[in-house]
This record gives structure tokens, sequence and C-alpha cells, in this order.
């Protein structure tokens, strides 16, 4: 994120206080004094000078990165985006399937590279409102549940009120989750209100939530929430800031670095 400002960055500490908050809700003055070295008086005066350049948001005591909404791509353009960070997630996600277990797999780019590798467990019944991760499965010899619903091309998924008929009446060992942005402060949010009721409800019905993401995605904000960060049991992820890390920790949520 940071080195799309690095034209109007007077200063390597400017850019480093941008590396910093990248990724984070914010920090505080005295958390950024201590990583920087310097003092907090010249912390404020950076601070003042980034926020009259709209590099950042201050509040009093601290700064945060100026937030912006997050436009979805097309699923084609989504799944070639940062995908050997993707494999890892999916990776790791693999090895907190059980032969057996009864699993959801939602709609993103992560969580089809996860469908990719399910040939290695057995015994599985898979839930998923993702025609890419059905299309992926249907020779695969696990059990298969469409939730049916209305179909959204841009990311090929099945959503809205009709898939309550399905979702109200099962019950999964493990969802694995996608998302679009993934805050402290908004949870997880998305570009499309039938996806967030569909989200909402999977959640609901899951005996543990473990969210894919990579590193793109902590710290923004797409368009309607889809669940709070208290939601969320596991998160996997490629790389996270300690402050981040920390703070979910704090939470209840288990952060596996991929």
């Amino acid at each position: 994120m940071s080195t799309r400002f690095r034209s109007t960055v007077a200063t390597d500490r400017e850019q480093q206080i941008l590396d910093l908050l990248t990724g984070v809700e914010s920090l505080s003055v005295s958390e950024l004094s201590k990583s920087l070295g310097v003092s907090e008086a010249t912390v404020r005066r950076d601070l003042a000078s980034m926020f009259t350049r709209g590099l950042l948001h201050r509040y009093h005591g601290g700064a945060r990165l100026t937030s912006a909404v997050v436009s979805e791509q097309v699923f084609s353009d989504k799944e070639n985006l940062l995908s050997d960070e993707k494999r890892r997630v999916a990776q790791v996600a693999l090895g907190l399937i059980e032969d057996g277990d009864k699993i959801y797999l939602d709609g993103g780019s992560t969580t089809l590279y996860l469908a990719k590798l399910l040939e290695r467990k057995k015994n599985l019944t898979i839930v998923t409102n993702s025609l890419m991760a059905a299309a992926l499965l249907m020779e695969s010899g696990h059990r298969m549940v469409l939730v049916g619903g209305e179909f959204r091309a841009i990311s090929r998924t099945l959503v809205g009120p009709l898939t309550a008929s399905i979702l109200e009446n099962i019950s999964v060992d493990k969802a694995f989750m996608g998302t679009m942005g993934f805050t402290l402060a908004d949870g997880l949010s998305t570009s499309d209100a039938g996806e967030a009721f569909t989200k909402r409800l999977v959640m609901k019905r899951a005996g543990q939530v473990i969210l894919l993401l990579d590193h793109s995605k902590l710290g923004t904000n797409s368009f309607i929430n889809t669940g709070c960060v208290e939601d969320v049991n596991v998160l996997v992820t490629d790389a996270i800031s300690e402050n981040f890390r920390n703070r979910l920790v704090e939470l209840g949520t288990k952060v596996i670095i991929a």
C-alpha cells in the first residue's frame, strides 16, 4: 500500500511510518516513537505534515492510513493475484481438515486453492456456494452439497436469501471463509448484499469459522459488513503485523502464518 504514496513522501522516516501503519487499524504516537527510535515530538511533527498531504488520518494520540473502499475484481483477476501467497494459505488450511469432516467452502479465490487440495482427504462432506469449487470437486468422491440461490457472475457464486432454505437446515464442522476486507473495527466486509447475507448465515451454522486471506485484505474495508472479528475462530494469512496479530489474539482469534 505504501508504495503508491512514494512520490509525495518527503523522508525515509515518513515511508517507515506508512509501512508500519499498513495492515493495522492504527498506531499511537508512543508506538510509532518506539518503532522508529525517535521522540514523540518528532513523530507528531511528521504526522502533522503527512496529514496535510493526505497521506494518513490523525486522531488524538495516533494515526491510521487513509482508508478506501475496496472494489471487487472479476474472479479470474483475483485468482491470479498473489497466487503464491494464496497457495501457502491453502496448504496450511488443508492441515486443519480431518478425514470425515463436514466443511463449507466459501466463494473466494483463496478457498478455491484449498478446493484443489481436497483430493488428499477422505470422506468429506463439502457444502459450497462456489460453482468454481463445485466444478473442481465433482469427481472427487466426496459428498457435495450446493446451496442454491441467485447466481452472481463476478464471483461465480450462489448467494442471497434463496440460499437460506439449505443453510438454515445444515451444520458444518468448519467453514472456510474468504473476504474482501478485514479490520479490527469493522470485521469482515464484501461488496454485495446477497453475498453478505449468505456469509453471515454460514458462519452461524459452523462449529469453527476459519478465515483465509492474503495480507492485502488486512486493514481494508469493502462496502457491506459480513461479520465481526469475534465471529472468526481462526485466521490463516501469509503475513500480518505484530500489532494486528496481538489485537486479534486478545479478542480470541487464533492466528496462523502460512
